[in-house]
């Protein structure tokens, strides 16, 4: 193939690989805190589209897509430094004062966290034995190299799994019985502020608009006003290394775009800052009268990259244990535009929250372990006022449904949308409001990939043992104490990578450790014995002091 070269200028050049939100994070930190011209900085994105998994988009005539949602609370330190430098779209002010602003505005407060039988349960009491919650604190006190590879049904019974506890926090985070009893002890602790009024969903807070309009838009357009390149549609197939005993250098970066191969020489002053994995890579779209299929992990670049660089290379991390598990990883969610329908109100009368209050809703009784939500609208910028949109989710995408009896896989929007009402028990009315849905499934087979069971090394340090120049960002990577599949890992990783890898003397926020507090513990632990507890610390968010 013929190669083509990029135009360089003088100076040190950073290259990023990936334009997810890390990579995203990583340029604006590389600007702001190690004072590096934006027009040395370059992002190669294997998509025409930024965002990575923050990519929230559409139309209301082809219907919107939403692939993920992610919640954010008030403890995600990084991520509100970083968009303390960021304006808003809206002017005026910056993207952390605006979330602030908006979660005093709009309380989130739900009175239906769970559904059965189409009658909501207000606070749902969290069901745990005594037996159990002295498991739950021995896993939290339980060093974590202890656990090695461990399920968290290695660690509990049988029963701990039927517990409205349990049923509320899988489908809040997103947990499987065979994920990692590391990551669950993780978040235990990360979220122990939030185990107060979890079965109301205190302390969980929202953008004004989805994700990609209210923190990828205003970052690309600050990103572009400091000159950063964007090479999109660019794949990046892999890097060439200088070894010597014990260290890599990297010399050039392999990428195809169009068909066409090409490289790009990395200078003895510049530096790679790469991705690893992606927990929406080979996503399928499916339709009203559509299910979308299953695809492998050679649908895409992430993972192969990863695999090719790690190979012969212990200290780049073990790719294959987040990769090679499809059927523990995946799930399927959907995004359903309504327009002039009545289903927002069958929701709001069901529940008695209105869209943007009440949160996450899971319906007790589905085979699939299915949620949606209802958010604040307009939920995009420029959405007609006419027009509806919400998410939802399933976790166990291979059993039959109980109204539409397939599984949640196999499904079309359509049929999708017919369970959602039987569960709501609102089937006289599904085809009106099937009439005015487009709903569109996504298929995810990595998206859960994080958390399955690890051991020490599986996931690389930011700066790998012996790297020179290269560091790895994202939710791959090893960062102590943080939890993985939120947004704030991935910007933690982004600091962690420019301050480190530049030798900056910074430090990224520290991690939040409620867990050395009594008061939160005493609350929580009482909590967890459905003692009711009066927090101050469930109440309306305060703005991180970074």
């Amino acid at each position: 193939m013929e190669n083509q070269r990029m135009t360089r200028d003088e100076g040190a050049k950073i290259y990023l690989v990936g334009g997810g939100i890390a990579s995203l994070a990583a340029a604006a930190f590389l600007i702001r805190d190690a004072d590096i011209p934006g027009r040395n900085i370059t992002i190669l994105e294997q998509f025409e589209r930024l965002g990575g998994s923050l990519d929230g988009g559409g139309s209301p005539q082809d219907g919107y897509v939403i692939r993920g949602e992610r919640i954010l609370e008030n403890k995600y330190l990084c991520t509100y430094d970083l968009f303390s430098s960021i304006p808003s779209l809206s002017g005026g002010k910056t993207v952390t004062q605006e979330i602030f602003g908006w979660n005093q505005v709009i309380k989130h407060f739900s009175k239906s966290r769970l559904v059965r039988n189409g009658h909501r349960i207000d606070a749902p009491e969290y069901g745990l034995s005594e037996q159990q919650i002295l498991t739950l604190e021995r896993l939290a006190a339980e060093p974590e190299e202890m656990l090695g590879a461990a399920s968290i049904s290695d660690r509990f019974d049988r029963s701990f799994f039927e517990t409205n506890f349990w049923l509320m926090w899988c489908t809040t985070f997103s947990f499987q019985p065979w994920h990692s009893a590391a990551e669950f002890k993780r978040y235990l602790l990360r979220f122990a502020h939030i185990i107060v009024g979890f079965n109301r969903l205190h302390g969980i807070m929202r953008t004004v608009y989805e994700k990609y309009d209210s923190m990828v838009r205003p970052l690309h357009k600050w990103l572009e006003e400091h000159g950063v390149r964007f090479e999109l549609n660019t794949r990046v197939t892999d890097l060439a290394f200088h070894e010597e005993t014990g260290c890599q250098t990297v010399e050039r970066i392999l990428y195809v775009r169009g068909g066409i191969s090409g490289e790009l020489e990395v200078g003895r002053d510049d530096y790679v800052i790469v991705t690893l994995g992606s927990i929406t890579e080979a996503s399928s779209i499916g339709s009203m009268d559509s299910a979308p299929v299953l695809n492998g992990k050679s649908s895409g670049g992430a993972w192969a990259l990863w695999e090719k660089i790690a190979s012969g290379r212990p200290n780049f991390g073990r790719p294959s244990v987040f990769v090679d598990h499809i059927d523990q990883s995946k799930w399927v969610s959907f995004t359903t535009s309504l327009r002039d329908s009545p289903f927002f109100r069958i929701v709001r009368d069901v529940t008695g929250n209105v869209p943007g209050e009440g949160g996450l809703i899971t319906f007790a009784e589905s085979n699939w372990l299915a949620s949606i939500v209802l958010p604040h609208q307009p939920h995009f910028i420029g959405q007609p006022k006419d027009v509806d949109v919400f998410w939802g989710y399933g976790l166990l995408v291979d059993r039959p449904g109980n109204f539409v009896k397939k599984p949640m896989s196999a499904c079309t929007g359509r049929e999708l949308m017919t369970e959602m009402l039987g569960h709501l028990q609102r089937e006289s009315e599904t085809e009106q409001v099937l009439k005015r849905s487009i709903c569109i499934p996504c298929m995810m087979p990595f998206i859960t990939s994080q958390f399955l069971p690890r051991e020490k090394g599986d996931r690389p340090q930011v700066v790998p043992t012996g790297s020179k120049n290269l560091a790895f960002t994202g939710q791959f990577c090893e960062l102590p104490d943080d939890v993985v599949f939120t947004i704030e890992y991935s910007v933690r990783s982004a600091q962690t990578a420019v301050y480190s890898l530049l030798r900056l003397k910074r430090e990224p926020p520290a991690i939040y450790k409620e867990q050395y507090d009594p008061r939160i513990l005493h609350k929580a632990f009482a909590t967890l014995r459905d003692i009711n507890v009066v927090s101050s610390l469930s109440g309306s968010p305060i703005e991180p002091t970074t």
